[in-house]
């Protein structure tokens, strides 16, 4: 998938989930489904998330290609990276969660706003990011940990934060 295409991607799923939030009722901001997050949990997810993808994107290439490596293998494309997600996913059913998403708080109703424009921002950063300052064989060949992935080249790192938030945004859909 070219850049310019995963960009379209993020910003199509994006705007997905902030109408959702838009329109959903504010007193769901709250509550879920007995056992299982608030939409606010996440919203926070998703934010925590591509904060720590945009934190990485932002250090020199020399640094991640000494911390992490180089990839060994051709970048998987958009659907074989969805499906190899859902796998792994299946695999853990409710079983784990990562890293700042454990024992994660409720954000209250008055971080609503806060939350969804900082995910609105750090969604433009990584869009920026991806288009101008990566070029393609930095996004092919550089590689980035993902605590369910194991190590993935960049480019499918960011191709997966757009399917991330697509799974977030049917759950709220499908059960808030």
């Amino acid at each position: 998938m070219q850049k310019e295409d995963i960009v379209d991607l993020l910003e199509k799923k994006h705007q997905e989930l902030f109408n959702f939030l838009r329109d959903q009722d504010e007193d769901k901001w709250e509550t879920g489904p007995e056992g299982k997050w608030t939409t606010g949990q996440h919203t926070l997810h998703l934010l925590q998330s591509i904060k720590l993808i945009n934190s990485a994107m932002s250090l020199p290439k020399f640094v991640l290609k000494l911390r992490y490596g180089k990839s060994n293998r051709n970048v998987r494309d958009y659907q074989h990276v969805v499906q190899r997600y859902k796998e792994r996913l299946k695999d853990i059913e409710g079983k784990a969660v990562f890293g700042p998403s454990k024992n994660m708080k409720v954000p209250n109703i008055k971080e609503k706003e806060y939350i969804i424009d900082r995910l609105q921002t750090e969604c433009k950063k990584l869009q920026y990011k991806t288009v101008n300052r990566w070029n393609d064989s930095q996004l092919d060949n550089l590689i980035l940990p993902h605590p369910l992935m194991g190590k993935m080249p960049v480019r499918e790192l960011v191709m997966w934060t757009a399917y991330h938030t697509e799974h977030h945004c049917n759950t709220l859909t499908d059960s808030y």
